[in-house]
C-alpha cells in the first residue's frame, strides 16, 4: 500500500494548539474541508484498505492547556502543548489515511471520590488535594467522607458510605495499579476546561467533513463513587454490598478491537492512557495475543503527569509509571511511533489492509 502525506490546510495555525480561546468556526470548517477533499482528491473513509481508527484520550482543555487545573506539563512543563502540536500535525498530514476517530472525554461531577471536597480528616477538616487515601487511613478514621456527601448520596447513611469508600480502596490497593489519589476538580461537565482543546476540535471536524466520516464521542468518569481512568471500564464494579456500581463498555471495546489498527494518543500517559491500553491488553491476550501488533502508541503525543511544587521539585511525579507501562506494553507486541515518522515506516502497517 503507498502512504501519502498531505500539507496541512491553510488555516492551520499550529499556535492554536496552545490557545484557550481557540474555537473552530464549524460552517466554515465543514466548506474548507469539501474544497480541501475536491482539491486533494481524498476518497470517502469507506473506502480504505486500511481501516485505521484514532483513538484520543481526554484531549481537554483542562489536561492540555496551562489555563487548565489539571495541565499536564510532564516534567519538561510544555508536555501536552508540544503533544497537541505534533498531534494535530499527525491528523493533517495523514489525513487521507485516517479512517475515524473517536475521542473520550474525562466528564465529573463536583463531587466525587477522587476530588479532595468529598473528604475530610479526622477533625472534619477539608483534605487537600496531590495526595494518597489509604484503606489503612479509613479505617482509622483519619480520612472519611464529609457528612453531607451521604445525606444526597447514601440517604444520609454514614456508616453505609464509610463501609463503601473502605471498600472501594481495599479493591484498588488488591488489583495493585493505582492507590485512591485526590485530584483537583477538572473536566467538570459544562465547564469550558471540559471542552476539547479547540486546534483537536478543529483537527477532527476537519476529517470528519474531508472524509465524509463521523465524529465519535465517549464520555466516562460521572460516578461518583469510582473513578473511571480508562475508557473501558472504571477502576471498580462492584459496591461493598455486592450490588453493581458501575459496568464495562463492551460496545466501545468491540469497535476498538474491530478495527484494522488502533492509533492511541492522548493524556496522560500515566494514568487514563495507561488504564485505556492496560484494558484493551487483558482483553486481547485471551482472545488472540497478537492482536497487539494491531495497536500503535503515539509515544510523542502524550505526557505523564508531573505537579511542579513551585520550588524546582514536583509534588508528584508520575514519570516512571508511563515509561513502565509503555516498556510493558511494546513487549506485548504493541507499537511504540512517533508523529514525526512516516506511516510507511510504521512497522507492518500494511500488513493490515484488506484485501
Amino acid at each position: 500500500m503507498t502512504f501519502r502525506e498531505l500539507p496541512p490546510p491553510p488555516f492551520h495555525d499550529p499556535a492554536d494548539a496552545a490557545r484557550w480561546s481557540h474555537h473552530p468556526d464549524a460552517q466554515a470548517l465543514a466548506d474548507a474541508a469539501l474544497a480541501w477533499r475536491e482539491a486533494h482528491r481524498i476518497p470517502p473513509a469507506g473506502e480504505d484498505a486500511l481501516d485505521l481508527h484514532l483513538l484520543l484520550v481526554d484531549e481537554q482543555r483542562d489536561f492540555c492547556l496551562p489555563e487548565g487545573s489539571l495541565y499536564v506539563g510532564g516534567r519538561s512543563g510544555t508536555g501536552a502543548l508540544d503533544d497537541t502540536r505534533r498531534l494535530v500535525g499527525w491528523i493533517y498530514r495523514n489525513l487521507a489515511h485516517v479512517t475515524r476517530i473517536t475521542a473520550t472525554l474525562d466528564t465529573h461531577l463536583a463531587y466525587q471520590i477522587f476530588f479532595a471536597p468529598f473528604w475530610v480528616d479526622g477533625a472534619g477538616r477539608p483534605l487537600r488535594p496531590f495526595r494518597t487515601v489509604t484503606a489503612a487511613q479509613v479505617r482509622a478514621g483519619e480520612a472519611r467522607p464529609a457528612p453531607a456527601v451521604a445525606a444526597w448520596l447514601a440517604g444520609g447513611d454514614e456508616r453505609w458510605l464509610r463501609d463503601e469508600v473502605l471498600h472501594y480502596c481495599e479493591s484498588l490497593e488488591r488489583e495493585g495499579r493505582y492507590q485512591l489519589y485526590l485530584w483537583p476538580p477538572h473536566c467538570l461537565a459544562g465547564g469550558e476546561g471540559h471542552a476539547l482543546v479547540g486546534a483537536v476540535q478543529e483537527a477532527r471536524l476537519f476529517q470528519a467533513w474531508a472524509r465524509q466520516a463521523q465524529t465519535w464521542t465517549e464520555v466516562k468518569g460521572s460516578n461518583p463513587l469510582t473513578e473511571h481512568y480508562s475508557v473501558l471500564r472504571p477502576e471498580v464494579l462492584r459496591r461493598h454490598d455486592g450490588q453493581p456500581l458501575a459496568r464495562r463498555n463492551a460496545r466501545l471495546l468491540d469497535a476498538l478491537l474491530s478495527s484494522g489498527v488502533l492509533v492511541v494518543a492522548g493524556q496522560a500517559s500515566s494514568h487514563c492512557v495507561r488504564s485505556t491500553v492496560e484494558d484493551l491488553l487483558d482483553e486481547i491476550r485471551p482472545r488472540d495475543p497478537s492482536m497487539a501488533g494491531r495497536v500503535y502508541l503515539l509515544v510523542d503525543c502524550m505526557s505523564p503527569v508531573a505537579v511542579p511544587d513551585g520550588r524546582g521539585g514536583f509534588l508528584a511525579d508520575f514519570t516512571p509509571q508511563a515509561e513502565e507501562a509503555l516498556a510493558r506494553f511494546e513487549a506485548a507486541g504493541m507499537h511504540l511511533v512517533r508523529a514525526g515518522q512516516s506511516l510507511a515506516s510504521w512497522p507492518a502497517l500494511g500488513r493490515y489492509c484488506r484485501t
